[in-house]
């Protein structure tokens, strides 16, 4: 099971710049639906990958449904070479998305929320 809670915490207390989507977005805006994994799209500065990296990297992240033997290294290399990531963690799924299909990147996203947050 997923701790939400304590996912947005690390994230938060590490001043990364993010925005939830997904199944937890829905619900924090009253839908009923039931998620299990956190779905976040970041800012892709150097320094907030910086500080993603070092925030997930204590929780040991790692490529869910990859097999267990193939080495990745999580730090901000790794996320400024890559775009979107879908990992478990010791705190369970988080999806790390630099960019949403169909919309775009970060600044987009907060764009798009902010306008849908007067809805």
């Amino acid at each position: 099971m997923t701790d939400i809670d304590r996912l947005l915490e690390v994230l938060y207390d590490a001043g990364v710049e993010f925005v939830i989507v997904g199944g937890v977005a829905l619900v924090l805006r009253g839908s009923g639906r039931v998620t299990v994994d956190l779905d976040i799209c970041y800012a892709r500065d150097p320094e907030n990958l910086r500080r993603l990296a070092t925030a997930l990297a204590p929780h040991h992240p790692h490529l869910r449904g990859a097999p267990p033997d193939l080495p990745f290294l999580w730090d901000d290399r790794t996320l400024s070479s890559g775009l979107n990531f879908t990992l478990t963690t010791d705190l369970g799924d988080i999806d790390v998305l630099g960019e949403i299909t169909g919309i775009g990147g970060f600044d987009k996203v907060v764009a798009l929320s902010s306008a849908l947050a007067g809805c």
